[in-house]
């Protein structure tokens, strides 16, 4: 286990890393439409690049790497958990995992287990609305659909048709 203090400096450590690392980009991927930009390993008898000359593309290599304490984690310190459901949050330390809620839940099941999570402590890292827009929206699931105001849930089109036939 690493000391909170350690963490963070290897978090910073890892971050100046970053900032040096050069972009790998394929051999040639700025000549060539057809080559695309993502790495792949030069190949070629003549490449100054597999040869590691100081004229050839840098290549990636052990050194680049970032701490291996830290290595995987969010910045902010936390192991990142997908959650779909409220099940997966059951065997997750709130101290040690930060969740992201899956993209695909709808509101109502994503209001639930947000709900539950902030009551657990977690960090949600991809909340992605303010806690006003929060309330919002609960208000809205709990409220009957003839409550909600008319003018806020119109169609453009609908308001077109309605101009055309007051016009005729």
């Amino acid at each position: 286990m690493v000391k909170l203090s350690d963490q963070k400096r290897l978090i910073e450590i890892r971050k100046k890393l970053n900032k040096k690392r050069p972009s790998f980009r394929r051999v040639e991927s700025w000549r060539y439409k057809r080559v695309k930009d993502p790495w792949r390993k030069a190949r070629g008898i003549d490449s100054r690049t597999r040869i590691k000359s100081k004229s050839g593309v840098k290549s990636p290599s052990v050194g680049y790497r970032g701490p291996k304490k830290v290595r995987g984690l969010h910045p902010s310190g936390y192991e990142e958990v997908r959650v779909s459901n409220l099940k997966d949050l059951e065997d997750l330390n709130h101290k040690k995992h930060a969740i992201k809620i899956s993209a695909k839940l709808g509101a109502k099941k994503r209001l639930d287990l947000i709900e539950n999570a902030q009551n657990r402590n977690f960090k949600i890292l991809n909340i992605g609305v303010s806690q006003k827009e929060l309330e919002e929206i609960e208000a809205m699931l709990e409220s009957p659909i003839d409550d909600l105001d008319d003018d806020e849930y119109i169609d453009d089109e609908s308001l077109e048709e309605e101009e055309l036939d007051d016009e005729e």
